[in-house]
């Protein structure tokens, strides 16, 4: 009995009849002798030895499809980009305009205008206020609680 850890060289299978031991993967092995078809009252038909010519079926890339697809793509995303620079320059324009009617504005009322002449024929008198005075009270320094400050 061979130990687990040891790997067989050898791929054969053991076949009940005369024929001679194949092995499994023939891939890959371009000088191996050409194999024996089966018998056919095994029950298993025979692989042909030449193989027939097949021609290649008509195959179409999607490259062209792609690419009409990115050019729309392409288009559109153009497409909005301009709408958005449109939309950004008629806001910038706006917010211009209205600007320039601000400084408009604004020059008209900085004119320098001439300040009347004070009444010199009616004396000024000072009117006594209606609120009540301030009562004064003295500012407490020492503290009332270690924890809580207060400011009053």
């Amino acid at each position: 009995m061979e130990s687990p850890n040891r790997k067989s060289s050898q791929k054969f299978v053991k076949s009940t009849s005369s024929q001679p031991a194949a092995p499994l993967s023939t891939r890959g092995a371009k000088n191996s002798p050409p194999r024996r078809p089966f018998s056919s009252h095994s029950g298993v038909l025979q692989k042909p030895l030449i193989k027939e010519n097949t021609k290649p079926f008509d195959f179409k890339l999607h490259t062209q499809e792609r690419a009409a697809r990115r050019a729309l793509f392409n288009s559109t995303v153009a497409i909005k980009l301009c709408i958005i620079e449109q939309q950004k320059r008629q806001v910038e324009k706006l917010l211009k305009m209205i600007e320039e009617e601000e400084v408009k504005m604004l020059r008209r009322e900085m004119i320098p205008r001439a300040q009347l002449m004070p009444f010199f024929d009616r004396p000024f008198y000072p009117q006594r206020s209606t609120r009540p005075l301030t009562v004064p009270r003295e500012p407490s320094f020492y503290r009332k609680n270690s924890s809580f400050i207060s400011c009053r």
